[in-house]
């Protein structure tokens, strides 16, 4: 589990930009500068979770009240809600960082995967749309399984559907978020251009001896 530093500043998980490509990479980032002195943690709370989960349209506002209040009335509920997203969102970093790499995803994260999947789907339903059908979740009555349920559909529909060479890391300075790279000639580089990008350039700059 994610130990959280003595002193975050207070989470942006409502906030944060969507710029992983991906449900699953947007997870991924609610934390950056991993381990590192300007490392922040955004899912420092089970609230947290709910509103992350509601800027990443994977609830309503109506249900993300309502699961407000249950975790506020429910403590053991509220703490294996923010447990399982942390370890979900762990993992999926784990597969990621390994597949931004060029390396193979370890086995035993597959597995896990798979696992946390299987358990969501115990709580699903397939409703059909217009064209196909989708996996829905009621979060009244499967409050865990409707947030983690999505974020793991979207890892496995990446890696299972995709060209997973698409899949990167920025490089930028106390970053490393994850990102599906989605143009035509997979040249984007940066989690954010206006952002690490800039940084970067700056950085070049400095070192030039430019102003």
């Amino acid at each position: 589990m994610v130990r959280h530093a003595p002193h975050h500043p207070a989470s942006r998980a409502a906030v944060l930009p969507l710029v992983g490509g991906a449900l699953a990479f947007d997870l991924t980032n609610t934390s950056s500068g991993r381990g590192g002195p300007k490392w922040l943690e955004h899912l420092q709370t089970a609230a947290n979770v709910i509103d992350w989960a509601r800027h990443a349209k994977i609830l309503t506002a109506r249900d993300a009240g309502k699961l407000h209040q249950r975790i506020a009335a429910d403590r053991r509920l509220a703490a294996r809600l923010l447990k399982g997203m942390l370890a979900l969102r762990e993992l999926i970093h784990s597969v990621g960082v390994d597949m931004a790499a060029a390396s193979r995803a370890r086995p035993k994260h597959m597995d896990e995967l798979v696992r946390i999947h299987a358990a969501c789907l115990s709580g699903a339903h397939l409703i059909p749309t217009a064209s196909t059908f989708v996996w829905v979740w009621d979060p009244i009555d499967s409050p865990v399984e409707a947030v983690l349920g999505p974020v793991v559909l979207s890892a496995l529909s990446v890696l299972t559907g995709s060209d997973l060479s698409r899949i990167k890391r920025c490089p930028g300075d106390h970053c490393g978020w994850l990102f599906f790279d989605t143009t035509k000639n997979k040249r984007r580089r940066w989690c954010e251009m206006e952002v690490c990008g800039n940084r970067a350039k700056q950085k070049r700059r400095r070192q030039r001896g430019e102003h």
